[in-house]
């Protein structure tokens, strides 16, 4: 019984660090609501903008797996859609440690990382906030992969963010 309750009070810490770290880790990209989504405003057009990201995860040594020009393939169906590229990527060292602790996981990984632009003409990048993938999935025991996951997109994006 004392074991299981020190497991228990073990998972409810491991989860209260990791909503603690994923919030500090993201303070300047917050999830807007509770869809777990994270928006960050580009300073740069959106062309830039996804020649920054792609140099800026070749520099870090993280597989690259597609560009997805939505708004493309929208035109060739008929359909006049915004600005709006979906770049696949990740870290299969990282990433594939959150499937085998759920194999559902697999749905959110690799990192799919948005950009579109807005009625204004912002262009914005797009992606799952990681605490919320956590909670989706109800991964406990990679606190510590979340948070470098997080880090990582926040300086992956952090190269939009100036001019």
């Amino acid at each position: 019984m004392t074991r299981h309750l020190t497991n228990r009070f073990a998972n409810f810490l491991a989860t209260l660090l990791l909503a603690v770290l994923v919030l500090s880790a993201v303070s300047a990209a917050r999830a807007d609501s509770d869809d777990g989504i994270v928006r960050v405003k580009s300073a740069v057009p959106m062309p830039e903008a996804i020649s920054r990201i792609k140099a800026d995860i070749a520099a870090k040594g993280i597989k690259f797996f597609s560009e997805i020009d939505q708004s493309k393939l929208a035109a060739g169906a008929g359909i006049k859609l915004r600005p709006s590229t979906l770049l696949v990527f990740g870290n299969p060292p990282l990433g594939t440690q959150f499937i085998t602790s759920n194999p559902n996981a697999g749905l959110d990984w690799p990192v799919r990382l948005l950009l579109t632009q807005d009625d204004n003409g912002d262009v914005w990048a797009v992606w799952t906030d990681f605490g919320w993938i956590a909670r989706r999935h109800n991964i406990r025991d990679r606190v510590a992969q979340f948070e470098m996951a997080t880090k990582v997109v926040g300086s992956i994006t952090s190269t939009i963010t100036t001019k």
